[in-house]
């Protein structure tokens, strides 16, 4: 570390999806990050170059990492074009760089995100006209640079986007189930458990595998950028590829080996095919089991651990009777996961109580655009009363175990 420590400090912005920024907020804080913030989907830190990479690389919970270099007001279209004009663009980038702009806006004198981004590009390309008689060129695909305007009323920042293709695309995937998780959601649903790789991980309907793969990223330590071959950083006229091998020779002495069980099973044979053809890709087939099986079938390993699954919702997936699904989860759970914590996430909040198991804690996160609970139960060896006697000292009571 000593030899980067000269490295100036650069202000930073994660963008995460709601309900995960503290989750995403102590990931940075675990990579040396400062002056931590948390905002509505995003956190502000600062750091060096070097931890700009190694957070793009490792943070399972980021979907951008934006490097702020901008900041002005605005009272009309003319000041939007005039300032972002006389930003110094020749010092980030040269005119035969592509580039695409990504603009968000709120409250704004625009209506339309498009709009503004179409002007910040004129104002761009007129620049590098002017000064060198050549435009770059427009590239919405696989652009070198992603530049990213935030507008919120009358105040605009102008970023530049370090990570290039969202950081939820890990490299892994390969193939798709129906009605895929996003790796960053999978991920921070793994870390709200508190699951940490010290015991069992099951998903009894796990689709094509995306919990079970972060799941053993995770108890691995294998970083979340593993099976990416590109970042955005990488086309900057900065880019330090001695700086960037040291980022992931970090991450790969600091890989661990994993002594429990990673357990998937699915009713669907296609399903499983997807999620074998994903393991593989993730070199992770050997770590994780995969069966076909209903999830009233599916006994977990003795010694505890977490079930997290993301049943059907009836939203992209019909199933003919969703109550009575949540109703068999809930049955299954009571019945053969004693000991273990599990995990739903649903849109359905109606069939999510027909589970018929008091959540120790819920929170609320996004799946796409779908609002969902995420709903942690404590599955008792026993009931609570039967464990209180124990606890007390006092003659055992029958009980066939559940916490309903």
């Amino acid at each position: 570390m000593s030899m980067h420590e000269g490295l100036p400090m650069i202000k930073m912005l994660a963008k995460s999806p709601a309900g995960l920024e503290e989750i995403l907020s102590n990931e940075l804080l675990a990579l040396g990050a400062a002056n931590i913030e948390l905002l509505n989907r995003a956190v502000a830190f600062e750091g060096n170059k070097k931890l700009l990479y190694a957070a793009n690389y490792n943070c399972r919970t980021a979907l951008r990492i934006l490097v702020p270099i901008e900041h002005f007001s605005i009272e009309s279209e003319m000041d939007l074009y005039t300032k972002i004009k006389a930003i110094r663009w020749e010092d980030y980038m040269t005119n035969s760089c592509t580039l695409s702009i990504d603009s968000t806006i709120a409250y704004s004198i625009f209506t339309h995100s498009q709009f503004v981004s179409q002007r910040v590009k004129d104002a761009i390309v007129d620049r590098f006209r002017e000064k060198t008689g050549i435009r770059p060129s427009v590239d919405l695909e696989n652009p070198d640079f992603r530049i990213n305007i935030h507008m919120y009323k009358d105040e605009v920042d102008v970023s530049f986007d370090s990570s290039g293709a969202s950081l939820h695309k890990r490299g892994y995937h390969v193939s798709n189930a129906e009605a895929p998780l996003s790796e960053v959601l999978a991920a921070g649903m793994i870390l709200l458990s508190g699951w940490d790789g010290q015991s069992n991980f099951i998903d009894p309907m796990c689709g094509s595998g995306t919990l079970l793969i972060e799941a053993a990223m995770i108890a691995m330590n294998i970083p979340a950028g593993q099976h990416r071959e590109e970042y955005g950083f990488m086309h900057w006229k900065d880019y330090d590829k001695d700086l960037w091998e040291d980022v992931q020779n970090e991450a790969l002495e600091a890989q661990r080996e994993f002594e429990h069980e990673i357990i998937g099973s699915d009713i669907s044979n296609t399903n499983l095919r997807s999620a074998a053809a994903n393991l593989k890709q993730a070199g992770l087939e050997k770590e994780i089991k995969l069966r076909v099986s209903p999830f009233q079938e599916v006994i977990p390993p003795a010694g505890g651990g977490v079930m997290i699954s993301n049943p059907p919702y009836g939203e992209r997936i019909q199933v003919e009777d969703i109550i009575q699904l949540y109703r068999d989860l809930g049955d299954a759970l009571k019945k053969n996961f004693k000991g273990y914590k599990a995990w739903v996430i649903s849109s359905d909040f109606r069939a999510l109580k027909m589970i018929g198991l008091k959540p120790m804690k819920k929170y609320i996160l996004f799946n796409g655009q779908l609002e969902c609970r995420y709903a942690g139960f404590d599955l008792y060896e026993g009931s609570k009363r039967a464990r209180y006697q124990v606890e007390e000292g006092l003659p055992p009571v029958d009980t066939d175990g559940g916490n309903a």
